[in-house]
């Protein structure tokens, strides 16, 4: 059993000890049942290392209808990806969402995705009210394991407030059954967003540069997503979520937080790109300032592997084709002659992947026939791997999939799983948001070779882009901006440089959506794209995004009953 396995045995022997207690719910009568554990009964050091070793699980305690990856929620929810799978009935509710039509508040996809961020909120606040009863004399790791729970409720915090904005906020002085008199329009956006950099904020006070276990999160970890918040919290919206103003103080915080991570050296950009996407020794490499560890043979049942992406393995690799790169996406990546991206004209006519010039991202995000899979030379691609191309197309999604052959391949019939960490903040998104804030602040110049650098590293991997006779799969060619030869570096056009950039840099990691929201341009892309796309995907006809409502899903029903009516419902639902 290699360590990795080791380590993940010994984390579901401890969930495993404690999941009675977590998951346990109002009772009718006053007699405790046996073999449940009361908070009274664990109140020693060991007990709150269990504790938070449960709200760490909750990260990966996703499933193919509630993926904490955010695939059809950032991905095909926005112009990166159509749904795929058999047809538009197949994962019905994936089809609304992707559409933005018929999205409903009694959809179950949306509850559950709901209710189980919210058992994360809920086991970091169990968590945290565990520990609160020791000094750090009684508990050497105390301060440590306070700032890891409180990194793990700001991230559960974060999800919820991206995908359904107005939410309930309770810290670990709410008891879990009073959790459902706390309204969801209590605190203002803004109060919600300060309410999530707080937790973030003290992560970042308290937790250590760097943590001996793969998987715990460190300083940079918490400066990250502290940069991140105050990054989304800087857009300031009006009611139909238009931005009406962008906070340069919440800027200014999101450039100090980069720099202190980049001050501390530990994280850095992979020298290949495709490295944040292989197995093995590439594992929670340089880049991963954040994953979610997976693993299997680890005597815990089929493992603990990464359930949420299953559905997106392509067919020819057993089920089901989920999330396929759309003819949008894979016409982005195509460059001039300059190196640069058609920023503005890319999707005029698609691809000729033998004739355009293209940038080598492309063949790290989107599988296409007649390439290696996984750059396997003796493994290709083809149209056959595809479930219905008439309705979806051809193309595969690759970053969170892995070879066939890999070890950490793994079928559960009808799917089929994998154990690549799951990377949550990649270093690239960090600097892009520093990259960002400087722009909008109108230092570009200071953005600019930040977003070169990201682009010299597409430049630079191309060493696993060739086939089997050793040909190339493309005529890549990618090329640094160069103020006053090939772009005139002013905050307009470095805004659309950043923007383009973090597209195909972030490809299909379950950002896209949400940026087009914080950037407040969702209803103007997304219309654009259905303009176009409806002509090439039939069941986009008719498609359409309303602004001032689908910026954000409805709140659950199921959850409005729950708090008996005490949470208002999102515009226009």
């Amino acid at each position: 059993m290699n360590p990795k396995s080791m380590t993940m045995k010994y984390l579901n022997i401890l969930i495993c000890s404690l999941i009675i207690w977590a998951s346990s719910c109002e009772g009718v009568l006053d007699v405790s049942p046996k073999g449940v554990l009361s908070e009274d009964q664990l109140n020693t050091p060991k007990d709150a290392e269990g504790f938070v070793i449960a709200a760490y699980s909750q990260l990966g305690n996703d499933e193919i209808n509630r993926p904490f990856s955010l695939w059809p929620y950032g991905n095909v929810r926005a112009d990166d990806a159509y749904k795929g799978g058999r047809d538009p009935g197949d994962g019905q509710g994936f089809h609304f969402i992707e559409t933005f039509s018929n999205i409903r508040p009694n959809m179950w996809e949306l509850d559950g995705i709901w209710f189980y961020l919210y058992i994360g909120v809920r086991r970091a606040n169990e968590g945290l009210r565990m520990i609160n009863q020791f000094s750090e004399n009684e508990y050497a790791n105390l301060m440590a394991r306070k700032a890891e729970l409180r990194f793990i409720r700001g991230y559960f915090y974060f999800v919820l407030k991206t995908m359904f904005n107005r939410i309930p906020y309770m810290d670990e002085n709410v008891p879990a059954e009073e959790y459902k008199l706390v309204s969801n329009v209590e605190l203002s956006s803004d109060e919600l967003w300060d309410k999530i950099a707080d937790d973030f904020a003290f992560a970042s006070e308290h937790l250590p540069v760097s943590q001996a276990q793969i998987g715990r999160a460190d300083k940079s970890a918490a400066l990250a997503y502290l940069a991140k918040t105050r990054l989304y919290q800087a857009y300031e919206k009006d009611e139909r979520h238009q931005v009406v103003n962008i906070n340069k103080d919440r800027l200014q915080q999101v450039v100090d937080a980069v720099d202190e991570i980049e001050e501390m050296g530990k994280y850095g950009l992979e020298e290949d790109f495709a490295n944040n996407f292989l197995t093995g020794p590439y594992e929670n490499g340089k880049e991963s300032v954040f994953a979610v560890q997976f693993s299997t043979n680890d005597g815990a049942g089929r493992g603990r592997m990464n359930f949420g992406t299953m559905l997106t393995v392509p067919q020819g690799m057993g089920c089901c084709d989920f999330q396929k790169p759309s003819q949008n996406l894979a016409n982005a990546f195509k460059t001039n002659q300059d190196g640069l991206p058609l920023m503005d004209s890319y999707n005029g006519e698609n691809v000729d992947f033998v004739h355009d010039n293209l940038d080598p991202r492309l063949d790290h995000t989107i599988a296409r026939p007649g390439n290696p899979w996984k750059y396997e030379k003796d493994l290709i691609f083809t149209e056959g791997w595809s479930r219905t191309p008439e309705i979806y197309g051809y193309y595969n999604s690759m970053k969170e999939n892995v070879s066939p052959n890999d070890e950490g391949f793994v079928n559960v019939d009808p799917f089929y799983g994998n154990t690549k960490p799951r990377i949550i903040l990649r270093y690239a998104d960090v600097l892009l948001f520093k990259a960002e804030a400087l722009i909008e602040l109108g230092r570009q110049d200071e953005a600019l070779p930040i977003i070169n650098l990201i682009r010299e590293r597409a430049s630079n991997s191309t060493a696993r882009l060739f086939n089997e006779s050793g040909q190339a799969l493309g005529n890549y060619k990618v090329s640094p901006y160069r103020t006053g030869e090939n772009i005139q570096w002013n905050q307009e056009n470095a805004r659309k440089a950043l923007r383009f950039e973090r597209r195909l840099e972030m490809a299909l990691e379950g950002n896209r959506f949400f940026d087009l929201v914080r950037w407040g341009i969702a209803e103007d892309v997304m219309n654009g794209y259905f303009e176009v796309e409806a002509s090439r995907k039939d069941y986009l006809q008719g498609a359409n995004f309303i602004s001032g409502k689908h910026e954000y899903l409805p709140i659950p029903q199921n959850q409005i009953f729950w708090s008996e009516g005490r949470y208002q419902q999102n515009p226009g639902y």
